[in-house]
């Protein structure tokens, strides 16, 4: 004999037997189910799914499936010959209303109830006991439910309560319940950037409507050192010029007057800068907050790094991914609108009237960039815009429209470091519509952040006579040169925006990172690694 979960198979002419009715319905003595350990409560993720078969109207075809199947015609149910004669009297008036269908669940249960016993059907999703016991207890008076019947659905909503309580701490959030809102957070920026000690600050960006970061109060006043959560340091600002630290927190605030730099010769610079570094890694400071340590250049162009002191930072904020706050000058983002620039089609051939293109701010014969550039130029042409060397000016079109005139770009960085990795790739190459030909790290650390078909890595090559000749190959090769925008199917630039992305991806930080605490212990081995 085969049972299923909630309900007895029987073969035709069997009966029904209390003994095989699990124990979970009926609480009588008996075999127990799946393997002798009892019935085992549904997980909070099967309730569901559940009682939408327990509630669902019985199969009449006798299909399988949770809840007891409708009896044959040659079950004890109906066995005997009054029995079987009163059936096909009603069996007319049950084609009739199945074919009519009932209005409510209600107007259909009281139908089943009008049915004598012995020629009911088993209502769905009611267990095998209660059909045993209604079928040889017969119903009050030929209306109503029997108790015992009562009794199981009192018992199975009692435990369908209990274990829902049990689990409701366990369910997953509605979807469209509205996440916790993030607590407000105070980042205090400490100088402009590259801008003029004790000037003007310029308005601080809505982190809310240009990167969608909600939470966040943004400071410029010093007053409010205090309220702030986290305070940012650019590096550059922090080496250059006279030192100028927080004061210990604690000690009486600084008037405006007080706070204004004086011109001091070097040794008091020296001697100051020694004293308020010791004091300001000494010192106390307000509970939680976070000194964060700011830096977009690489290891060659970052002076003063050893001598900042040990554990003098809680985070860094860098282009480097391995950062606290890691901010890069670009990246790739899938696509979202057709909108998002640049073009999801290759740039237009017609349009390409050059071939290399290279534009240098800062010319200096001892970097490599440079000294390859001089290597490639004697091989293919090189037009260089920019100021020192042999730069021209940039047209006053722009240089994204100068770019992209030409087929490929020199991406070379002034530096070759860890993840260095500037807006010579992202904005002068890619969103210009240029192919970028790039001199930094090594070609892994560039397919960390793009696709490997979307540039041309100096590496590749073993001399720069040989990446010449591969210029000129893809020059007389559209098909192939075409190859190299196919990433623009998928993706979109982001260029980072400089210095109120950095500014408010520090408050998202803060938001998310509680309350672990955490110091820098040598800022200058890391960086320079």
């Amino acid at each position: 004999m085969r049972r299923l979960w909630g309900a007895a198979r029987v073969p035709p002419g069997a009966g029904w037997k209390k003994e095989w009715a699990p124990r979970a319905w009926s609480g009588r003595p008996g075999p127990r189910p799946s393997g002798g350990r009892g019935w085992a409560a549904p997980s909070w993720a099967s309730w569901p799914a559940y009682l939408a078969l327990a509630a669902r109207p019985a199969q009449h075809s006798g299909g399988a499936g949770l809840g007891p199947r409708p009896l044959d015609s040659g079950t004890a149910l109906s066995r005997s010959p009054a029995s079987g004669e009163r059936q096909r009297r009603l069996e007319p008036q049950r084609q009739h209303e199945s074919r009519c269908g009932f209005s409510t669940p209600a107007d259909a249960w009281r139908a089943e109830a009008a049915l004598p016993v012995r020629a009911m059907r088993v209502p769905s999703g009611w267990p095998a006991a209660a059909a045993a016991a209604g079928g040889r207890r017969g119903w009050r008076r030929g209306r109503g439910l029997p108790w015992t019947v009562w009794a199981l659905v009192a018992a199975g909503l009692t435990c369908t309560a209990l274990i829902t309580y049990a689990c409701w701490g366990q369910l997953p959030p509605l979807p469209w319940a509205s996440p916790t809102p993030p607590r407000p957070v105070g980042v205090l920026l400490w100088w402009e950037p590259f801008g003029r000690r004790g000037g003007a600050a310029r308005p601080p960006p809505d982190c809310r409507l240009r990167f969608n970061i909600s939470g966040c109060r943004l400071l410029t006043d010093r007053a409010t050192y205090g309220e702030a959560q986290a305070v940012l340091f650019h590096h550059r600002d922090l080496v250059k010029g006279p030192p100028d630290w927080p004061p210990p927190w604690g000690v009486q605030a600084r008037t405006a007057e007080e706070l204004e730099l004086r011109m001091l010769d070097y040794e008091e610079a020296a001697a100051a800068a020694a004293a308020a570094e010791a004091l300001a890694t000494s010192g106390p400071r307000p509970p939680g907050q976070r000194w964060v340590w700011m830096n977009f250049e690489s290891p060659s162009h970052s002076p003063g790094l050893r001598s900042l002191a040990s554990n003098l930072f809680n985070w860094t904020l860098s282009y480097r991914a391995d950062s606290d706050v890691f901010v890069p000058y670009g990246y790739l983002h899938p696509r979202s609108h057709p909108g998002e620039q640049p073009s999801g089609l290759a740039p237009p051939l017609s349009r390409k009237q050059g071939l290399v293109a290279w534009v240098v701010s800062h010319w200096d014969e001892r970097q490599a960039r440079v000294r390859y550039y001089h290597q490639l130029s004697q091989h293919v042409a090189v037009d260089v815009f920019g100021r020192g060397g042999p730069g021209q000016p940039v047209p006053e079109s722009g240089l994204l429209h100068t770019v992209a005139r030409y087929k490929f770009y020199l991406a070379f960085e002034n530096s070759q470091h860890l993840d260095y990795i500037t807006e010579k790739l992202w904005r002068n190459a890619l969103l210009a519509g240029a192919v970028p030909v790039v001199l930094g790290p090594d070609r892994a650390n560039y397919e960390r952040f793009m696709p490997r078909g979307a540039f041309i890595h100096v590496d590749d090559f073993p001399n720069a006579s040989s990446l010449a000749t591969y210029l000129l190959f893809l020059d007389r090769n559209p098909a192939v040169y075409l190859r190299y925008f196919h990433w623009r199917r998928s993706y979109a630039v982001h260029i980072t925006s400089f210095w109120d992305e950095p500014w408010c991806r520090v408050c998202q930080a803060v938001q998310r990172a509680g309350d672990r605490p955490k110091s820098i212990r040598n800022l200058a081995s890391w960086f320079e690694r």
